[in-house]
Parts: C-alpha cells; sequence; structure tokens
C-alpha cells in the first residue's frame, strides 16, 4: 500500500491542525493505522493508532486528549486532528499501516508515508 500524508505546516502554540494520509494500492481497511513522529536527534515515536473499522482507538501520553485519529475507509484516508498544539509537538509526522492489532511500535507497521513536517512555534 502507498501513503501519503500531508497537512503539516507552521502554527502558533496553542493552534490546530488537521494531517491526512490518503492510501492506494490495496484494502485500506485491511490495514491498522498508525501516526509517528520524529523529531530532529530523536527517535521515530508512536503518537496514535486506529483499528480497521474505526471505533477503537489509542494514543501515547503526550497527545492524549489534545490529538483525535480518525479514519474514512470509503476514502482509503486516515487523518489526526492535533489541538492545543505545543512547541514540543514540532517534527516530522508520519503515517503507517500495519496488520495485527494495537500497534505501537515502528518495527509492526508494513507500510510508511513519506512523512509531512509540522513546526509549533511559541
Amino acid at each position: 500500500v502507498q501513503l501519503q500524508a500531508s497537512g503539516g505546516g507552521l502554527v502558533q502554540a496553542g493552534g490546530s491542525l488537521r494531517l491526512s494520509c490518503a492510501a492506494s494500492g490495496r484494502t485500506f481497511s485491511a490495514y491498522v493505522m498508525g501516526w509517528f513522529r520524529q523529531a530532529p536527534g530523536k527517535e521515530r515515536e508512536f503518537v496514535a493508532g486506529i483499528n480497521r473499522g474505526g471505533i477503537s482507538t489509542y494514543y501515547s501520553d503526550s497527545v492524549k486528549g489534545r490529538f483525535t485519529v480518525s479514519r474514512d475507509n470509503a476514502k482509503s484516508t486516515v487523518y489526526l486532528q492535533m489541538n492545543s498544539l505545543k512547541p514540543e509537538d514540532t517534527a516530522v509526522y508520519y503515517c503507517a499501516a500495519g496488520r495485527g492489532a494495537g500497534l505501537r511500535t515502528v518495527t509492526e507497521y508494513d507500510y510508511w508515508g513519506q512523512g509531512t513536517q509540522v513546526t509549533v512555534s511559541s
């Protein structure tokens, strides 16, 4: 499956952004979808995940209550709504697709998008 992330940009602290990730090539609904981020000099870290049907979602503690992951299987797209953004949210954000359930680690995901930059100014 091919993944194309978009929606990043520059925003002030306290602002919002919505990231999108469009999938093509295979049955989108067969995959668990996840969002990760990587700041300069740091390892890629899990942000949010959503199960195949879009009913079950899960988040890292650092974004819980501020970010919301959702998906539209008819449009083969997963979203990440980011509210109350903080400077420490600055990173390149990646979407990923994988099988299994409750996937939280980089190695559990099989396909990756190219990343979109999110910069939060203080």
